[in-house]
């Protein structure tokens, strides 16, 4: 099957799904993101695994044992302890259940994220809107989604936030 799709704003993010669970029977869903330095998602945990993969740019990321994932200090342990940052070629793997997070830091990044199975892109679905061009959008006045709007998808798709995003790089 070969694939062709509309890209999407996706919190701040432009995002082309490529494979989706419909297509794949469940088994698996592929989708390129491009993010803006800084992007970071909160330390969260879903019951799919999930691989990143960079193509291009820079990005640190976190795969956190669960305990220090309770850590509340500011900032939190496991933003010291845990974070790998590598470059084109690098790939992390967050196993089912285990939080995870990551933070472009080159000016802009170029992922694919795989779910296995599918699963985490119903996500982006649910969070995304058509881009009126095919690259990443302005910053807002405020926020893109509404928390309210993001907890209750967080929640029907079994999404756990278990704490906040990576602070700032240096």
């Amino acid at each position: 099957m070969v694939r062709g799709r509309d890209p999407l704003w996706f919190l701040g993010t432009l995002a082309r799904l490529k494979l989706d669970g419909q297509e794949t029977g469940g088994r698996f869903a592929l989708w390129e993101g491009v993010l803006p330095h800084g992007a970071a998602p909160p330390l969260h945990s879903h019951p799919q695994d999930e691989t990143f993969y960079v193509l291009e740019g820079e990005v640190t990321a976190w795969i956190v044992d669960s305990e220090l994932a309770n850590d509340q200090s500011e900032p939190p342990g496991w933003v010291a302890e845990c974070g790998q940052r590598g470059g084109v070629g690098m790939v992390a793997f967050a196993p089912g259940g285990t939080p995870h997070t990551f933070r472009v830091e080159s000016d802009t990044a170029k992922m694919l994220f795989l779910s296995t199975p599918a699963g985490v892109e119903e996500y982006v679905k649910a969070l995304a809107e058509p881009a009126a061009w095919p690259w990443l959008q302005p910053p807002p006045d405020g926020p893109r989604v509404s928390p309210e709007r993001i907890k209750a998808v967080e929640e029907s798709l079994g999404m756990i936030r278990h704490g906040p995003s990576p602070p700032p790089s240096n």
